[in-house]
């Protein structure tokens, strides 16, 4: 029950925070966990060796160059970060009648429960044709919340979409290894130079989210419409625009697996926790195969 107290934003929030808690804790935080096991340990400094040090931790080079034994230290490494980019375009907020914008501000709550619960820091950044906002890397429920918060109430200044600002933006950010989740429907062409370099230094994962089909009727093939981002109107050739559509999530999939980017397809019908789960068990499996696990 939501206390009657709350506001209508609050009880958005609490809403969400509720529906998406029980598949986090009983689901997603476990496959989070497997799939986004970090790096393991990382190097930390030298020091000198003592006895009964592991002789194979020697770091060679810099006894030879001080003329005294020492050896490497390593920390393991106890927390990821998780960045989520996420294209706020006209396009994927204002289209399916709001659909989209549920789907994406689930799907962001659920990766950013998942990651608390796992002790990871998150941070999230929105996006048009510019850089909406930046929220920093943090841990904890409150945070979480208002990521959430973020999600559900935000406007954007912009309505169309460019990654490059964005990628440029992040990649001067995030400085070590890190979980990425780019969120859009990729409907631009300035993104894939930049998204395949980030995929050498960081765990990308692109969320490709789908529209559903406008079922009209079949002796309809030209029909005047609105651009969504743009505002500009035309008349459309509905024949060669499914055919375009049809072949856009194609040429994705092979653009991403050429690059050894994850992707996942999201469409605005589908359960967003059987989606991300099925997308966990996929890259899980992937891993395995690769390593021999």
């Amino acid at each position: 029950m939501i206390p009657d107290s709350l506001s209508n934003a609050d009880a958005q929030l609490s809403l969400l925070e509720l529906k998406c808690r029980r598949p986090v804790e009983h689901l997603l935080a476990g496959e989070y966990h497997s799939v986004f096991r970090g790096q393991g340990i990382e190097f930390e400094d030298v020091r000198r060796y003592q006895p009964g040090d592991d002789v194979r931790s020697m770091d060679w080079k810099v006894t030879a160059r001080t003329g005294e034994p020492h050896i490497k230290r390593y920390i393991e490494q106890r927390e990821q970060f998780l960045y989520l980019l996420v294209d706020v375009s006209a396009s994927m907020i204002q289209s399916s009648g709001g659909r989209k914008r549920a789907l994406i501000t689930e799907l962001c709550a659920l990766l950013t429960m998942a990651a608390v619960r796992n002790n990871d820091r998150v941070s999230l950044i929105l996006f048009t044709d510019r850089v909406e906002m930046v929220i920093p890397a943090g841990k904890g429920r409150s945070h979480a919340l208002r990521i959430m918060d973020t999600m559900l109430n935000f406007e954007p200044t912009g309505r169309e979409t460019a990654f490059k600002a964005v990628l440029s933006r992040f990649g001067h950010m995030a400085r070590k290894h890190s979980v990425v989740f780019v969120i859009s429907d990729f409907l631009a062409s300035d993104y894939f130079d930049e998204l395949r370099a980030l995929a050498a230094r960081h765990d990308l994962n692109a969320v490709n989210v789908l529209d559903t089909q406008t079922q009209l009727a079949a002796s309809t093939e030209l029909v005047h419409m609105q651009d969504t981002e743009t505002g500009s109107q035309r008349y459309v050739d509905l024949k060669c625009t499914t055919q375009q559509t049809d072949e856009h999530p194609i040429a994705l999939q092979e653009q991403m697996l050429q690059s050894g980017i994850g992707l996942m397809e999201l469409g605005v019908d589908e359960d967003c926790v059987t989606a991300l789960a099925s997308y966990f068990q996929s890259r899980h499996r992937r891993v395995a195969d690769e390593t021999g696990g």
